[in-house]
């Protein structure tokens, strides 16, 4: 019976170890590249600015990716105005550097109406305007979640992955830039990615 004890509380310390590193992200460096290495794919999508923005063309300079809409009430501006700030405080290390918010509410966010959006933000930051079709692939490719919630004056909202991701001067993923993250850590990752490191 006391064996019985001793292999049942070794079984559930194994499970509770195996939770926790799951949890706190101690999963094998191996596991980790092969996800990160799935984040992010090619894009064709219709620029606030005009034209068509190919990520094809980005080849040799880092980006970063923001999904949202117009008419979110709280999470987009900030994080657009955040990125503004920290985009006017890198400076010239920044001039080769673009950001693409791309709309999860294409049925009411138009290219004329992002484009007045974007007026608001860094120049930089480029508004983009996938098809529904279009943006269920990239959704899926960044691993980006976006829902229509249904409002009680008959509208809706929007609710969507927060975080921006940043991407490096070969297209992959280098890691996010996550919502209300310190603005020292927020600086420190892009100086970081904008060296090529």
């Amino acid at each position: 019976m006391k064996m019985i004890r001793i292999a049942a509380w070794a079984l559930v310390a194994a499970v509770l170890l195996f939770t926790g590193a799951s949890y706190f992200g101690l999963t094998p460096l191996r596991e980790k590249a092969a996800s990160f290495a799935d984040v992010g794919g090619p894009f064709m999508l219709a620029s606030a600015k005009g034209g068509v923005v190919d990520s094809a063309s980005l080849s040799g300079n880092p980006y970063a990716v923001f999904f949202g809409f117009t008419h979110c009430p709280e999470v987009c501006p900030t994080a657009l105005y955040e990125m503004s700030t920290m985009l006017a405080k890198l400076g010239e290390d920044a001039k080769r550097f673009r950001v693409f918010f791309i709309t999860v509410d294409p049925e009411r966010d138009t290219v004329a109406m992002m484009k007045d959006y974007m007026a608001n933000f860094d120049p930089r930051i480029e508004g983009l305007v996938p098809a529904p079709e279009q943006l269920q692939k990239l959704a899926a490719a960044f691993r980006v979640y976006y829902a229509k919630v249904p409002t009680s004056g008959g509208g809706y909202t929007m609710d969507h992955t927060a975080s921006v991701f940043l991407m490096d001067a070969d297209g992959r993923f280098a890691g996010t830039l996550a919502y209300g993250e310190e603005a020292s850590t927020r600086e420190a990752k892009l100086r970081k990615l904008l060296a090529g490191r």
